[in-house]
């Protein structure tokens, strides 16, 4: 799909949305959510690589959660584009309680009732810790999300998030149910295209990685 040349709907937005880069708790399979972990030297090099696969697409804006990593992937595609990556509370990563810092299998040891209904994905089900249910989550993707498509009606803009928000935002547009097992790849620094029509989200491509020499998924539900 050549976005650089394909011309804008005026009553369309254009998103491509982008995991960060790798970190050392992907690598080690250790659950982020709002924590602030920066990227590990891969990451880096992912980061460069995004940057120079989109240098040559038009973005009317750059918006990047506010967490380290999701800045720190936005960073070198800002500088080559000459937009600035505008910090956006709203796309963190979902809340994980007290599942924060601990890796899969150390979750599952130390809280396996919990660890079954988010394996299960109980659209309910929220983290010990004040963390967040699903439906709380999805609600907030959707409405960023929205927000952010309303605003640029007629314009491709470019949004470096989580992987979490990525399985929203792909189910928004394909319509698969909150409960259901994700069948789709959520990579670091993938390319991920959607477009919405002021009513209903599409899916364009997804997994785009032909600038990567390596991505990660590590997430569960895979």
């Amino acid at each position: 799909m050549d976005t650089r040349k394909q011309a804008q709907n005026p009553h369309h937005c254009r998103i491509c949305l982008v995991r960060h880069g790798e970190t050392l708790w992907n690598a080690e399979r250790r659950l982020q959510g709002h924590l602030d972990v920066p990227l590990n030297e891969v990451g880096l090099v992912q980061a460069e690589a995004t940057a120079r696969s989109l240098a040559e697409h038009r973005f009317a804006a750059i918006y990047a959660s506010d967490l380290t990593r999701a800045l720190q992937t936005a960073a070198p595609t800002a500088r080559a584009c000459r937009l600035e990556a505008r910090p956006t509370p709203a796309l963190r990563e979902r809340h994980y309680g007290a599942f924060q810092g601990l890796t899969y299998a150390e979750a599952a040891d130390r809280y396996p009732d919990a660890y079954h209904r988010f394996k299960a994905r109980e659209p309910e089900f929220s983290f010990p810790g004040g963390g967040e249910s699903l439906l709380v989550f999805a609600a907030r993707i959707g409405s960023v999300l929205t927000d952010l498509a309303g605003r640029h009606r007629g314009e491709q803009i470019l949004v470096v998030t989580h992987g979490g928000v990525l399985d929203i935002a792909h189910r928004l547009a394909s319509r698969l149910p909150l409960e259901a097992p994700r069948d789709f790849p959520i990579l670091n620094a993938a390319l991920n295209w959607l477009d919405y029509d002021g009513e209903d989200w599409h899916l364009l491509a997804w997994a785009e990685q032909h600038h990567l020499e390596s991505a990660r998924d590590e997430l569960p539900n895979a």
